[in-house]
């Protein structure tokens, strides 16, 4: 596979060193969700110009793929948008998924360059976006600091630094995966570092009391174990994981018996772990919604519009994000995000077989999306920032040239 861009020779290392840098941080601040737009996306921007400057970026032949089905995506939502009662709120929220969509493909582009260093590099300020948010949501939900309880919580549940405790939760997963991955291929110092920073994540997640997030990170953990027993290179390493599987497992079991000893803690984990809440039956409940939007999908093929659903038709929005896709793209932008759902998927199945026996970022990947997958099927990720950055990583890992997999930092 050939690759088309800029060498960046003639580029100076230290400028290549200061945008790496730069985009270290822009990844940080992904934790930071408080207003529209967020000092991420404003900061991406400035990344999205600077990375094709200093020669970051490959473009492989297959990520015209990518490209392609996210354009598809943007065209359904813009014919959608005509067939809307206020044009230009769609329009904007189409917008925004032009946006999300093209700095998700330059991102693709700069892991194909370098993949595991700027895979690594991405990750690892991932990670401490994670810890950011996850540090602000105890520090709220345990009212360390009370005059930003309200700031750091929302109805008894941790949100830390964003909007949304739902969305705390989702982000926190990847993180969770990848600081598992650190502990159980790292050496003995810094697989203790790992698990105090896996500690931290998993109990944020946990009080973070959404029932999608926890769905999520079951999937990715069970998704991340299955791959790295079945993938590992020796049934030494295998019985390795087994074992610290089973410890992790007494660890978790146990922190939830000493933290469910906390009446308020048992009492709101056992009413969120119930399948049913009272706002998901009913006609005018989640479900209820869902069957209103598979109606609404069969009679429109055009799509009615973004945001039209919970304006016309339903209290709420759909809440799964495959149906909500063809209610705001149309047949047309709701099958290019099926596809591209689906090629995602068979690209990181590629790469875990490929990478077998390596150090296991592939599989982090991997199971993060598929998380991200299956909790679309309870919320919508449509506009998910760490949605677009997961799939970035595995479409610029899977496609960079095999020149180019080995480079080093």
């Amino acid at each position: 596979m050939h690759s088309v861009g800029r060498s960046g020779g003639h580029v100076r290392p230290g400028f290549k060193r200061l945008v790496l840098i730069y985009l270290w941080l822009v990844i940080v601040t992904g934790c930071f969700v408080y207003v529209e737009p967020s000092p991420y996306d404003v900061l991406l921007l400035g990344a999205m110009v600077v990375l094709p400057v200093a020669g970051l970026i490959a473009l492989p032949r297959g990520l015209s793929v990518y490209l392609l089905l996210l354009c598809g995506i943007v065209a359904g939502g813009f014919v959608a948008s005509t067939q809307a009662g206020i044009f230009a709120v769609p329009v904007k929220h189409v917008t925004i998924t032009l946006y999300l969509a093209l700095t998700s493909f330059v991102l693709a582009a700069f892991v194909a360059k370098n993949p595991t260093p700027h895979t690594r590099l991405i990750m690892s300020a991932y990670v401490t976006a994670g810890l950011i948010a996850s540090i602000a949501a105890l520090i709220g939900y345990f009212n360390l600091v009370p005059a930003l309880y309200e700031v750091l919580t929302e109805f008894g549940r941790a949100r830390g630094t964003f909007k949304d405790p739902n969305v705390l939760g989702a982000f926190l997963v990847p993180a969770i995966l990848y600081a598992l991955n650190g502990m159980l291929n790292g050496r003995t110092s810094r697989a203790l570092l790992w698990s105090a920073v896996l500690m931290v994540l998993v109990l944020a997640t946990l009080l973070s009391y959404s029932r999608g997030a926890w769905l999520n990170a079951a999937v990715g953990l069970v998704t991340y174990g299955f791959f790295a027993f079945v993938m590992s290179e020796s049934n030494r390493k295998r019985a390795k994981l087994l074992a610290l599987g089973i410890m992790g497992a007494l660890v978790i079991v146990g922190g939830l018996v000493a933290i469910a000893t906390v009446p308020e803690i048992s009492e709101r984990l056992g009413e969120r772990a119930s399948f049913e809440q009272s706002y998901d039956v009913g006609p005018e409940g989640r479900f209820g919604g869902q069957r209103k939007a598979a109606a609404l999908v069969a009679s429109h093929p055009l799509g009615i519009g973004a945001l039209e659903f919970a304006r016309l038709h339903h209290p709420e929005d759909v809440h799964q994000v495959y149906l909500n896709m063809y209610l705001n793209t149309g047949w047309l932008g709701g099958t290019f995000y099926l596809l591209l759902v689906l090629t995602t998927i068979v690209l990181g199945l590629r790469l875990v077989i490929r990478d077998r026996g390596s150090d296991g970022i592939s599989i982090v990947l991997l199971a993060a999306f598929l998380g991200m997958v299956v909790e679309g099927l309870v919320v919508d990720t449509d506009h998910w920032r760490h949605f677009y950055l997961i799939m970035a990583l595995v479409w610029g890992m899977a496609l960079a040239p095999s020149s180019q997999r080995r480079t080093a930092p």
